[in-house]
Parts: structure tokens; C-alpha cells; sequence
């Protein structure tokens, strides 16, 4: 195993044990992908964060779309919307999909977050949609994701979680913290009458600051 492989799979276990800590996932829900040369890593199927080791995480080539993979546990059972991002999106080298509470609250509700806070200008456009429901692992999932998520980086998942994409695992980790942390202030604000949101040029004036500095140095 190539030292950069190593290094890559090291990082996404740190990036599973995370979403834990940050309360953004549960037991072994959630899941994590990483471009890797013309191969994804990503995260087995049902196994404990704290058990994972480099040798178990999975691998699985770019080039095809039938499941097939390497590694000694089974893939996540997501697989298919990871890869679906992955080969759809070369701006695009990591995945992370969760359950946070917030996120997911909204998303049965099946609310698309609006305009409701600056911040929202992270993720791609002037809103994080809702994609529909299919079965989780499903290939309509993944079509319905990918719809989702067209010129974004992160959406909610009717009736089950939410998705963030990054350039590199700490920026999808990153998007998918703000992206529960947007997701809770607009609950709290549906309760006290519900958000005065931005302008559409708010928004737009928002996209052109952020191209000037790096977005982890957003207050």
C-alpha cells in the first residue's frame, strides 16, 4: 500500500470518528468516501468507528458502476451515491453523509433551507435543497441525490440525513458541520415566527467576498 493510499485511508477514519464526536452521525449510521487515484476509498458497511483500521477501509474503482470492490468487510451500503458524486464531480474528492439531528428533523419535514443566513452562500447557491425518498443504498437514491446536489455541495435526504462534498475530507467535513449548524438556527427560527431571509443579491454579494479568502475563515 502506497504511503499517500495510507495516508488517505488514515484521514478517513479520522473523518468517520469525527462525525461521531461532533454528534453528526450515530452508532454506525453515516458514512465517508475519498478520491484515491482512479479508485474511491470509503468507509465498510457496519462497522464500529472506533474498530477501523487502513487495511479495512474499502476500495472500489471509479470506472465502473456495479459494486465491485476490494478490501476484507463489504462497503458501505451507500456506496452508490458516493460514487455517483465522485464520477460526476471532478471539482469534488471527498463525501460525507450523516444523520445530525437538525439536518435530518428538517429533512422528514422535507423543508429546503432557505436563504435564511449568510453562510448558506457555502454551500454552492441560495439554498440547500431536499432530495427526495428512495430506500437508503438504492440507485434512485443515489439519481435523486445527484439532482439534489446540481451546483451544490451539500443537500438533506428526505426522511434520513444529509450530504456534504469538499475538495478534500476536511472541507466536506467542515461543510457538513455549518450545514447543521444553519440547519438548527433555522428550526430555532421557525419556532419564533419563522426567518427574514436574505435578498437574492445578498446572496450573490456573498459568493464574491468568499472568493476572496478561504471559506474555514467564515466568523
Amino acid at each position: 500500500m502506497k504511503d499517500i493510499e495510507t495516508t488517505l485511508r488514515q484521514s478517513l477514519i479520522d473523518a468517520c470518528q469525527s462525525l461521531a464526536k461532533l454528534g453528526l452521525t450515530q452508532g454506525t449510521s453515516g458514512n465517508v468516501s475519498v478520491r484515491c487515484g482512479e479508485n474511491m476509498l470509503i468507509s465498510p458497511s457496519a462497522t464500529p468507528y472506533e474498530d477501523l483500521t487502513p487495511e479495512m477501509i474499502v476500495e472500489m474503482p471509479l470506472d465502473r458502476n456495479d459494486g465491485t470492490w476490494a478490501g476484507p468487510l463489504k462497503p458501505s451500503t451507500e456506496w452508490r451515491f458516493h460514487l455517483d458524486m465522485l464520477q460526476s464531480r471532478p471539482d469534488i474528492n471527498a463525501v460525507v453523509h450523516g444523520h445530525p439531528t437538525y439536518c435530518t428533523a428538517l429533512a422528514i419535514a422535507r423543508k429546503t433551507i432557505p436563504r435564511c443566513h449568510y453562510m448558506i452562500a457555502a454551500f454552492g447557491g441560495d439554498d440547500v435543497r431536499c432530495a427526495g425518498y428512495a430506500r437508503f443504498g438504492s440507485e434512485e437514491l443515489s439519481t435523486l441525490v445527484k439532482e439534489a446536489m446540481t451546483d451544490r455541495t451539500a443537500c438533506l435526504m428526505a426522511n434520513h440525513g444529509a450530504l456534504a462534498l469538499g475538495e478534500n475530507l476536511r472541507k466536506a467535513l467542515w461543510r457538513a458541520v455549518e450545514l447543521e449548524a444553519i440547519a438548527q438556527q433555522y428550526y430555532l427560527s421557525l419556532a419564533i415566527g419563522g426567518p427574514v431571509l436574505l435578498s437574492e443579491q445578498d446572496i450573490a454579494e456573498t459568493h464574491d467576498a468568499f472568493g476572496g479568502y478561504g471559506l474555514q475563515e467564515q466568523e
